[in-house]
């Protein structure tokens, strides 16, 4: 390894500042703030909320179920077309 081109390699502490979880390691900074870890993101704790941003959710269940409606009246016209 060449002399005086490697970054200083020191002990560092990495802080959320969500919940204020504290990992020490080693880094090239002696600091790093991040603001989600492992402990409070909703993908690793397992409490995913869906964010409804002006009833998208809602109505994309409606349109579903319309959607559902009409298949099921189109089947039963079927059926009743190869009965007769």
């Amino acid at each position: 390894m060449k002399p005086g081109i490697h970054p200083n390699y020191v002990e560092s502490t990495i802080t959320c500042s969500s919940c204020g979880t504290v990992v020490h390691t080693h880094a090239t900074v002696p600091e790093i703030r991040v603001d989600l870890c492992s402990q409070c993101h909703p993908f690793y704790t397992g409490k995913q909320r869906i964010v409804d941003t002006a009833g998208r959710v809602d109505k994309f269940n409606q349109r579903r179920a319309a959607s559902e409606k009409v298949q099921r009246a189109a089947k039963r016209r079927e059926k009743a077309a190869t009965k007769a």
